[in-house]
């Protein structure tokens, strides 16, 4: 395979995650206000209260386990050991149950410990969820190691489709199902339960799917393990042993880079009640707007460059234990370049339509001011935390797996340093967490960018990665602003006038980045339909027609690797298999 076929391969793989992304964010989004308008955000206070510390606990416990495992998986496979990556893939599965099942079984025990008493059946709600994610981990984990990332797409929507239905159905149920003389605290506590019982719930659907997926392909599985050629034989303690080595560092990484959120909202509630007076039910109400509406929000772009580090991750650790330091920089700066195409236009557009994205999906008026200007304030933390999570892989994937755990606690310790005197001697109240977030993302991407220079001898392109996004998003935020104006001041309708504003400043935005030359026709057909964009962009004199041969003879030129088949006298489909087979033989590393 070519690399300029590679790379492609690379972003239309992460362009798949990444649109699954958006998706199961989008989702979460749109039952998020209803779920709100069911439970309030004195209930919002509470499911977030205990859905961080389920988040911390499960950080140590599974969460890192798709990442580590994918890694390991990847390597083993570049070097053609399939015996060694299925035999990963089955050890792995005792260290989740071991290690899932002891967390689990603690955050029931300990819940009381863990949060306030309020908050204490919400988190044991979601204990036993904590057991089932580190098998669902291992499954995502071993697929995208393939390189292949439709499955843990798939699961990843259907996960957040029935994580929707069950938590409206179930928080309706339980606070319909109160006792006629329950107060509001009570109702607001069983609907954050009937949240929790959600997020269980599609999990196991997400389980379910990945493990009937995993039996359709176990006999194309074992047969490629049993094909194999290799002569390194792991031991099974030689194999725990590389999985704890592995997994330990990106627990510990996750777990830091993670940790401020509920490190904040630890400091705000224990200040807001114990030196500035708030009862519990303000101070839960006060924190559920900045981490069940603003943050929520802050999320949807961000989970552009998670899919990205998903993609790049075994990618990158492939490339780098074959040897090729020029392939991995050359990946490297593919993924910083298109994340940082899509994170700072959303950054400013979130800062511009802060308000009327906050009025679509969270319009519960009492608080609408105060959370589109916390988005508003906090929209500069996309761009610096869409570039320190991606730079988080690329130091994993080659090697380095202890410098993000490093600069995670250094990030905590700034960022720690600034909000406590900011919420004891200023009325800062919710901005103080902005500015800390901030802070948090901003140091955590800088330290990561140094070591990323250090280790991999790599130089970050500046004009087209960074400043002409930066040119054409100002450009998009002032087209996207007047746009919703004028037609808010016609139609008066938020939703029409949101969504032609959008529609709108994307077309500025990609217009722009043609017409200045930072999207070009390499970048373009590197992204799903990206023929379709460059016959777009020539009908609209946005890009000067190809000066030699046309762009479908181009698209029709054998690549290397169907060049050399050629020569060999095989077809392109004979080296890499049967492509209706199974789905992981058509993504499975070409020998």
């Amino acid at each position: 395979m070519s690399r300029n076929n590679s790379q492609g391969d690379f972003i239309r793989q992460a362009g798949i995650l990444a649109a699954a992304g958006i998706i199961v964010r989008i989702i979460g989004i749109l039952y998020r206000s209803p779920l709100t308008s069911i439970i309030g955000d004195e209930g919002n206070g509470y499911y977030s209260t205990a859905y961080n510390i389920y988040t911390i606990i499960l950080l140590l416990a599974s969460y890192s386990i798709p990442s580590a495992i994918s890694k390991v998986i990847a390597q083993k496979l570049a070097l053609k050991e399939y015996r060694n990556a299925h035999r990963i893939f089955q050890c792995a599965f005792i260290y989740v149950i071991v290690v899932g099942g002891v967390a689990s079984v603690l955050t029931y025990l300990f819940a009381g410990v863990l949060v306030d008493e309020n908050a204490v059946p919400v988190l044991r709600i979601f204990a036993p969820t904590i057991f089932l994610s580190g098998l669902l981990g291992v499954f995502r984990g071993y697929f995208q190691a393939h390189r292949t990332m439709t499955q843990t797409s798939f699961s990843q929507i259907l996960e957040q489709l029935i994580n929707a239905i069950v938590s409206i159905l179930a928080a309706w149920i339980l606070i319909h199902t109160a006792s006629s003389g329950a107060d509001a605290t009570t109702r607001a506590i069983r609907g954050a339960m009937g949240s929790s019982v959600g997020t269980g719930a599609g999990v196991l659907a997400a389980l379910l799917f990945m493990a009937l997926l995993y039996r359709a392909n176990s006999r194309y599985i074992r047969r490629k393990a049993a094909r194999d050629q290799s002569q390194n034989r792991m031991s099974d303690r030689a194999i725990f042993a590389l999985i704890f080595m592995v997994v330990t560092p990106f627990i510990l990484s996750t777990f830091i880079y993670n940790f401020s959120t509920s490190l904040d909202q630890t400091i705000y509630i224990r200040i807001m009640r114990f030196v500035k007076g708030l009862s519990s039910a303000e101070t839960a109400t006060r924190y559920g707007i900045y981490g069940g509406k603003t943050m929520v929000i802050i999320n949807i772009p961000i989970a552009i460059a998670a899919s990205v580090s998903s993609v790049m991750l075994p990618t990158i650790s492939a490339t780098y234990v074959k040897g090729d330091p020029d392939e991995t920089r050359g990946k490297v700066s593919l993924a910083v370049k298109t994340t940082m195409i899509v994170a700072i236009p959303a950054a400013v557009g979130l800062a511009v339509l802060a308000k009327p994205v906050t009025q679509l999906l969270f319009p519960q008026k009492d608080s609408l001011e105060l959370a589109s200007s916390l988005l508003r304030t906090l929209s500069v933390s996309v761009v610096f935390y869409s570039l320190s999570t991606l730079t988080n892989a690329v130091l994993q994937g080659i090697g380095q797996v202890n410098r993000p755990v490093i600069h995670a606690a250094i990030a905590l310790v700034i960022q720690t340093v600034a909000l406590v005197p900011l919420l004891l001697y200023t009325n800062c109240d919710l901005y103080a967490l902005v500015a800390a977030t901030i802070i948090y993302s901003f140091s955590m991407c800088l330290l990561n960018q140094l070591s990323v220079r250090k280790y991999l001898d790599y130089k970050q392109e500046i004009t087209t990665t960074f400043f002409m996004p930066a040119l054409s998003s100002a450009c998009m935020g002032i087209v996207a602003w007047g746009g919703y104006e004028a037609v808010y001041s016609v139609i008066h309708s938020n939703v029409i006038a949101l969504a032609l504003s959008i529609l709108l400043a994307v077309i500025v935005y990609f217009a722009l980045m043609i017409r200045i030359g930072a999207l070009g026709r390499a970048e373009l057909l590197n992204i799903p339909k990206g023929t379709a964009l460059i016959r777009l962009g020539e009908k609209l004199h946005l890009l000067a027609p190809p000066a030699g041969d046309s762009l479908l003879q181009t698209a029709q030129k054998p690549s290397i690797s169907e060049a050399r088949s050629s020569e060999s006298g095989k077809r392109p489909e004979e080296e890499k298999g049967s492509a209706d087979e199974s789905f992981l033989e058509d993504n499975w590393p070409e020998e």
